[in-house]
């Protein structure tokens, strides 16, 4: 399952940069534009991490995370802000905020965050799957990394949903079609041969420091992760 991020802010250039490299990173996203709106979207959607910005109308960002905390929810709130001040980073941690970022910032160290907000989630709940292992391949959900024989793989969004499909669902055939309506929606129109060249790539990926095919064609079926040839 993909973690929920919901993303509330008032500012539309900001959530559309952060709900376009979230989703391409392989995240549900949803997003509020003012505190009113995010402290309901919190109570319906049970977001995974919520990335809050300070200054909004109606109901600022501290406003939200005060409530949230003295409502009794733990979710991680990652805090944005335009201004660097140390009392607005001490205000923001002191009701509860997990960690500050100030505007302007790269997608990249916020990625970051949201990363490290999700390992440190899933290693205090101690419950949900946060791993699949099959063979020698440890994938990690929360984290979103792969490694092989303790070899870490850079895989792209979809290489790790494909993975993550194919792991699930061990020494099973997996056709064509259920494979593209998990990974793509039926509504994908991109072009055809789509999955032969993911497979391709998870392949070389998977095996480029000398480990056994597992990922295996089924002619007239589909695809299987197995491990033997």
């Amino acid at each position: 399952m993909r973690p929920n991020i919901l993303i509330i802010d008032d500012d539309e250039k900001i959530i559309s940069m952060l709900r376009r490299g979230l989703a391409f990173e392989g995240y549900d996203v949803k997003t509020a534009v003012n505190g009113a709106d995010g402290l309901r979207a919190i109570l319906s959607s049970d977001p995974d991490v919520v990335i809050l910005d300070v200054m909004m109308p109606q109901v600022d960002g501290f406003e939200v995370c005060r409530r949230l905390r003295e409502g009794g929810s733990n979710v991680p709130v990652l805090m944005l802000t335009a201004k660097d001040e140390i009392e607005h980073r001490v205000k923001g941690l002191d009701l509860g905020a997990d960690d500050y970022l100030v505007k302007p910032f790269a997608l990249e160290e916020l990625l970051a965050r949201v990363r490290a907000l999700l390992r440190r989630k899933s290693e205090q709940s101690g419950g949900r799957e946060q791993a699949v292992t099959y063979e020698d391949i440890t994938l990690d959900v929360d984290s979103r990394e792969v490694t092989r024989a303790g070899k870490r793989l850079e895989l792209t969004a979809k290489e790790f949903e494909l993975l993550h499909l194919f792991m699930q669902n061990p020494k099973r055939v997996l056709s064509r079609d259920l494979i593209m309506d998990k990974i793509w929606g039926y509504d994908y129109s991109g072009e055809s041969n789509v999955l032969e060249v993911y497979i391709a790539m998870l392949r070389q990926k998977t095996e480029e420091h000398g480990g056994k095919r597992l990922i295996q064609t089924i002619r007239g079926a589909g695809y299987i992760l197995r491990g033997d040839n």
